[in-house]
């Protein structure tokens, strides 16, 4: 080649690869948050990236134990984000709780966000702020059941965090009330969760995600958690649309959850009987393995439950009353429960249940309003006691407080309000039997898509038809706070007007009135009232 030519050929190349430079630089899976950046990884089908174990907040040890969550650090240069932070530690846990982290630890407030790859800063996708149940002493984000990436293929930012959970989460005390400049404590969990969806709000358009436009999501515990981030003050302006999935935070008026006063002589009590001593620094201290050892000891009496509080700064005034005077986030919401949420502790009780105990324990409980006690939970025959036995467990469980938080918001809101009643039985697997029917958490899988991670279930055409109805209503309603949309059946809102429509989840979906409301306002003449 000549001189000249081989001259013009090397010029021509450096020009190419001087403006190819910008594209070359531009890695789709480093993204630059407040703290620095974040390298992900594809998912398996290269359709969305997971960034996991994103540091939210500072770790919350030493000092830093039982307080608010404070700033992460920064870092330099990339920082890793193919694998999930550790779980929180927690007392106990469930067989189908299977994690696919680095364990435990007190250094655990990460989140994880699935975006679509073909994401950019100015897509302005709709974000899903996933919260895990889990009774506030159990959970975690790394489970199968709640992998982001099937919802994130239907054009959706999905985030979820790790939260302090029991002792760690929620221990009230004195001193911390004294240290704390809003006399307050208590709700670390709760706040550890704002602090996630802050972060979210901060951080997510440079992912794609819009951050105007915020779900927060939740099933049980994660549900409790949605219904009461939308009483608080602390989070007001974070959120765009809620979605419960089995629980809210509205049992009995005045009395969801206890009082910081009524819980700070107890755990001085508590600690000073299990550690022998109360000092707050010394409580520092101690290991997490003491401070869980003695939080779930078979003591008499037994440990306090760990759990929120009405600490008078989180939580100015008890959730109930939060609501009743029309001061939660008016924003949509979808909320709702399973067929059968505790049936199974009824159907394999010992003796069983028959008509004959099924009246004795109304007479007992109910007293001279058992007999419209059993107007709603029927038992003329055993198999009818069975049924309702089954029922009633379910709405004392768990249902009842969900309607108590529905109910609330179509009275107080000024938002649309969607009520679903999941009604398919689940088809058995490793660890639930046929016979529970529509358990609880049976929604979970159906809502990420994420079917075949429950080990042992021979899924049918129904359940595979069912999982993405509900994907697409959820994400519906994310992106526009409707959940309707192309080629699925209608779901109408709950109101008075139209007798309190509830969408039917099962094989075949269908808006149906309510038929249950009996049952429920005869509840609510009962727990609905404040104690004396």
């Amino acid at each position: 080649m000549p001189l000249l030519q081989l001259n013009r050929t090397l010029a021509s190349f450096a020009t190419l690869l001087l403006f190819s430079l910008p594209a070359l630089a531009a890695n789709p899976l480093q993204v630059k948050t407040d703290k620095g950046k974040v390298e992900g990884a594809y998912t398996t089908d290269k359709q969305v990236i997971a960034f996991k174990g994103i540091p939210y907040a500072a770790p919350p040890v030493g000092d830093l134990r039982w307080q608010p969550p404070q700033p992460a650090a920064k870092w330099k240069g990339v920082r890793s984000a193919a694998n999930f932070g550790s779980h929180c530690v927690q007392s106990g846990g469930y067989p189908d709780m299977v994690f696919h982290d680095p364990g435990p630890s007190e250094d655990c407030l990460t989140l994880n966000v699935w975006a679509p790859a073909n994401a950019k800063p100015d897509s302005k996708l709709p974000v899903m702020v996933w919260i895990y149940g889990g009774g506030f002493t159990t959970g975690g984000t790394s489970e199968n059941r709640q992998d982001g990436q099937f919802l994130a293929h239907r054009n959706t930012i999905i985030v979820s965090m790790n939260y302090r959970l029991g002792i760690f989460g929620f221990f009230v005390h004195p001193e911390l009330t004294a240290e704390s400049p809003h006399h307050a404590s208590g709700n670390y969990g709760l706040m550890d969760q704002t602090a996630a969806v802050e972060w979210t709000k901060r951080n997510i358009a440079a992912f794609g995600g819009d951050p105007s436009n915020i779900t927060i999501f939740g099933e049980s515990a994660g549900s409790f958690a949605v219904s009461t981030l939308m009483a608080s003050p602390q989070s007001r302006g974070l959120i765009s649309k809620a979605i419960g999935e089995s629980g809210g935070a509205l049992y009995s008026a005045g009395l969801s959850y206890p009082s910081r006063e009524s819980l700070e002589q107890r755990n001085v009590e508590f600690a000073q009987t299990a550690f022998g001593t109360s000092k707050l620094a010394d409580l520092r201290k101690l290991s997490a393995d003491d401070l869980v050892k003695a939080a779930t000891a078979k003591t008499t009496p037994p440990p306090p439950r760990f759990g929120p509080d009405v600490d008078g700064y989180f939580l100015p005034e008890s959730v109930p009353a939060i609501y009743a005077a029309g001061q939660q986030a008016h924003v949509p919401l979808l909320a709702g429960w399973n067929a059968d949420e505790a049936r199974g502790a009824v159907l394999f009780a010992k003796p069983p249940v028959t008509a004959e105990s099924f009246t004795a324990q109304a007479d007992k409980e109910f007293g001279d309003r058992a007999k419209d006690f059993l107007a709603v939970y029927p038992a003329t025959t055993d198999a009818e006691a069975l049924a309702s036995a089954g029922d009633f467990a379910s709405d004392r469980f768990i249902a009842f407080s969900t309607w108590r938080w529905i109910e609330a918001q179509i009275l107080t809101g000024n938002a649309p309000v969607y009520r679903y009643f999941f009604t398919l039985g689940n088809p058995g697997d490793q660890n639930h039997k046929a016979a529970l029917g529509a358990f609880h958490s049976d929604d979970i899988e159906y809502v990420f898509g994420t079917l075949d991670s429950r080990p042992g279930a021979v899924w049918r055409p129904e359940d595979r038809k069912l999982s993405d109805q509900m994907g697409q209503y959820w994400t519906n309603f994310a992106r526009t706070g409707n959940p309707n949309g192309p080629g699925l059946p209608n779901w109408p809102t709950s109101t008075a007007d139209d007798q309190y429509q509830v969408m039917h989840l099962n094989a075949n979906p269908e808006a149906q009135p309510d038929t249950l409301r009996p049952r429920y306002l005869f509840l609510d003449s009962v727990w609905g009232k404040p104690k004396p």
